[in-house]
């Protein structure tokens, strides 16, 4: 099967060409809210080709760039309009005016630099000169430069069959990266009879994670995160009160650098989570689908903590790094896995000691951790599940 991942490649162009990557992004961004102005001041119908035809020229002739450039350029408008109108339409709320009227017409604004290119048309893999090593050779307002790269551990970018799609150049704290999708063949997921493993992850705040294989238990402790997601929030409620431009810049750069960090620990935790166990694992997690909207029985002062925390990134993380490793990934309904006991059966509310952070069985007496009993239950019901499968 195919799965699509994004390689995020350091490059290191010289003084000049740094000089000239900056001028080009520039360059294409300026192009693009040129394009997204004509849209949003109704001198253009949004439609691909009008646009094309009225601003083209414009495109090529006012910022300099190249025909590729300034095709993907309009390319590039239209693909954030149609993100902007699908959030509008799934979070309406977050497009209000002041006075709570809906606001009727909205164009993506381009305030970071960035450039977009086409593979095989603006970017291509090279060899260099003594071919003792690979290059990216990207085409600028001036031509083409050849610029070396570092791949650290995204080698599978690069594997015999690898697909790479349109090219983004970031810009960061005085570095270039190039982030580029990356379709790859992946392992097919392992018929029942493959899987030797069944392995039950509950996640939660108080530990990232808890997983249970039958034998062994592991926790990973989310104090750690809890404590500087809990500064982060702090930061941004000082920054609101002064309501200033700056202030606002600020938040939302610390917005940013918190999603990035967060980014970071799921990657690292699925990751462990993925090696810790064998090809042919069966990684059972909750469904926590319509878990932001279950704020009514979370308390006020936990309710940011809760309904934000990124269960769905870890989740797809997991996914695709279990079926990269001949694992797979299910989803159960998560109704009373913290509260039935994994050894009689029992269930009972009761059983739970939220407290003292223990679980006792009512019945049998069954006593343990009480994080641990979700990772448990989750370990039974997906054996369960891959027993029905073989009968079946």
């Amino acid at each position: 099967m195919l799965q699509t991942r994004t390689a995020k490649l350091r490059i290191f162009p010289d003084e000049e060409q740094s000089v000239l990557l900056r001028d080009t992004m520039f360059a294409y961004t300026s192009a693009c809210n040129y394009v997204s102005d004509l849209i949003g001041s109704g001198r253009v119908k949004a439609d691909r080709y009008r646009v094309h035809d009225a601003g083209y020229r414009d495109i090529r002739f006012r910022f300099s760039l190249p025909s590729q450039m300034a095709q993907s350029v309009i390319r590039t408008v239209f693909a954030s309009l149609e993100s902007l109108e699908s959030n509008m339409s799934s979070h309406p709320d977050k497009f209000r005016k002041k006075n709570g009227k809906q606001q009727k017409k909205i164009v993506p604004k381009f305030r970071s630099p960035q450039l977009d290119l086409v593979r095989g048309r603006d970017y291509s893999l090279l060899w260099n000169k003594e071919r003792t090593q690979r290059v990216f050779s990207l085409n600028t307002l001036k031509g083409r430069i050849k610029v070396s790269f570092r791949s650290d551990a995204m080698d599978w970018a690069f594997a015999e069959g690898a697909k790479m799609g349109t090219a983004k150049v970031v810009f960061r704290k005085g570095k270039f990266y190039l982030h580029i999708p990356v379709t790859v063949e992946v392992p097919d997921p392992p018929e029942p009879s493959g899987i030797i493993n069944v392995v039950g992850i509950d996640r939660g705040i108080r530990f990232l994670t808890v997983s249970y294989d039958g034998k062994k238990t592991s926790f990973v402790s989310g104090a750690e995160i809890k404590q500087k997601r809990a500064h982060y929030k702090k930061l941004r409620q000082s920054l609101q009160k002064k309501q200033t431009s700056s202030a606002r810049r600020r938040m939302r750069a610390i917005g940013r650098r918190e999603n990035r960090w967060m980014n970071d620990v799921n990657h690292c935790l699925s990751k462990t989570l993925t090696s810790d166990n064998t090809k042919g694992t069966l990684f059972v997690l909750e469904d926590l689908t319509g878990i932001r909207s279950a704020t009514e029985r979370v308390r006020v002062k936990d309710r940011y903590v809760q309904v934000s925390w990124p269960y769905y990134d870890l989740e797809k993380k997991l996914t695709y790094k279990a079926q990269m490793n001949g694992s797979a990934v299910i989803k159960v309904d998560p109704k009373y896995t913290s509260q039935t006991c994994p050894v009689c059966g029992h269930r009972e509310k009761n059983n739970r000691d939220h407290g003292k952070h223990e679980f006792r069985c009512r019945e049998c007496r069954y006593t343990t951790n009480d994080d641990r009993i979700g990772a448990m239950n989750l370990q039974r019901m997906g054996t369960k599940y891959l027993q029905k499968l073989k009968v079946s």
